[in-house]
């Protein structure tokens, strides 16, 4: 299973801190279109387990499973991904097996910091956010991976109490 350590917190000042990113950013940013339709799971016996579709404007998905804690600060996210080019077929599927919990609907720009991918969200009906998930490989500790967040987070102007823990499936089911 692939390992990242995230974070998730308010943009406080979006745009300011978006092209505080484009000056560490090794590569160009790129706009994303995402509609994330959640799947009921919570059957499963593992705790803070989801199960998404993710699609794209072009058709192309990916099925993201993961874990990952609701807390604050950087976490652990275990995660697989499949990538399927037909989204509907699988949609219908997961659907009629599964149900579906809630679709969250966000534009991203992404950039990539080293190792590091930065998600800068405009999410419907939810605001603006930041996402760090720095991708950690097979000899790195969750502690390498804490420590290059913490120093992002510095750069990019994310105090401690802009944190938030939940995902946005859940703020959104909170807004509601």
């Amino acid at each position: 299973m692939a390992r990242n350590i995230e974070i998730k917190a308010h943009a406080t000042d979006f745009k300011h801190q978006l092209k505080l990113a484009q000056k560490m950013a090794s590569e160009p940013s790129a706009e994303l279109i995402q509609t994330d339709t959640f799947f009921n799971c919570q059957h499963l016996s593992e705790a803070n387990t989801r199960l998404k579709l993710r699609e794209f404007p072009n058709q192309e998905a990916q099925l993201i499973y993961y874990q990952r804690a609701n807390q604050h600060g950087p976490k652990l996210s275990n995660y697989h991904i499949t990538h399927t080019p037909n989204a509907e077929q699988l949609k219908h599927t997961l659907t009629a097996l599964l149900g579906v919990h809630a679709v969250v609907e966000k534009v991203r720009t992404l950039l990539m910091v080293g190792r590091t991918r930065l998600h800068f969200d405009q999410v419907k009906q939810l605001g603006h956010f930041i996402e760090l998930e720095v991708v950690l490989n097979d000899t790195d500790t969750t502690s390498d991976g804490e420590y290059e967040a913490q120093q992002l987070m510095q750069h990019l102007e994310i105090e401690p109490d802009h944190l938030i823990q939940h995902a946005y499936v859940d703020l959104l089911n909170s807004a509601r």
